[in-house]
């Protein structure tokens, strides 16, 4: 690693104990890849947890009397911690686009700057958590961060459209730089307005309009297929080829699937 601030961090995490040893055995590649699937996986399975809340807002007195659980100290904690997969997922994601895609090799500066950016980020959503007493317009937000995601896509769509890979393959690609932008800037969003997930009249009234809930669909479905796509290679890495690997395979597509149906029946019926 490169000398300065960014190697003093890279140097800081790697006397984390696991992190160690893995870095010692492995390298750091390998944790990086590591780092990336298990928060690819919990992210999936929050945005699964987030349909479920939202599921509730057909009963609005219901859902005001679910929120307040947030309100205990240590779920706002792990609230505050979503933070920490979603923005390292987000900007790593950014990392292997360089790499794959623009053909970006200096991985060890890469690897420095995605720490570096990631704290930047968490120190940056801390502050806004710790305030709480901001607010910004949906409609101008999303489409200010709606131009600046779909001009990426358009990016990456002209750089990967006619190569020989699937079209699974690049709709991963594709829904990834999508992601990159629009994951952390929907977790920056809920806290720029602290009271427009936390209260269902709000988070009607938001919903009621044609953007922003077209801004929602797009983000379920590019979320869902990406994280799919990715547990599916996942499980193709692990398991070897035959009737097992086939199997979970389908229970994961059919899960997503269920999940795809009732995320887009709320967002379109609320």
């Amino acid at each position: 690693m490169q000398r300065g601030w960014k190697y003093s961090l890279v140097s800081g995490l790697e006397k984390i104990p696991i992190i160690s040893f893995y870095v010692k055995t492995r390298g750091w590649y390998f944790v990086i890849s590591w780092l990336h699937r298990i928060t690819g996986i919990l992210l999936l399975f929050f945005i699964g947890l987030h349909i479920y809340s939202l599921s509730f807002l057909y009963d609005p007195g219901v859902y005001n009397v679910k929120m307040q659980i947030y309100k205990i100290p240590l779920l706002a904690f792990f609230e505050w911690a979503l933070a920490i997969p979603v923005i390292f997922h987000a900007i790593n994601g950014g990392r292997l686009v360089l790499f794959e895609i623009f053909g970006y090799r200096n991985d060890e500066l890469m690897i420095s700057w995605v720490m570096a950016l990631s704290l930047i980020y968490i120190l940056i959503f801390s502050c806004i958590l710790l305030l709480g007493n901001q607010t910004v317009s949906p409609f101008f937000f999303w489409l200010i961060v709606l131009v600046i995601a779909l001009i990426l896509v358009y990016e990456i769509i002209s750089r990967i459209w006619d190569t020989d890979h699937s079209l699974y393959w690049k709709l991963q690609r594709i829904t990834g730089a999508f992601l990159i932008i629009m994951v952390p800037a929907h977790l920056l969003f809920m806290h720029l307005n602290p009271l427009i997930a936390k209260e269902a009249d709000t988070v009607v009234l938001r919903m009621k309009s044609l953007f922003i809930r077209v801004v929602d669909a797009v983000l379920l479905l590019t979320a869902l297929y990406h994280g799919g796509y990715g547990i599916i290679s996942f499980i193709k890495d692990v398991f070897p080829p035959g009737i097992t690997r086939n199997f979970i395979c389908a229970l994961i597509a059919i899960a997503i699937g269920i999940f795809v149906w009732i995320g887009i029946k709320l967002t379109l019926t609320l």
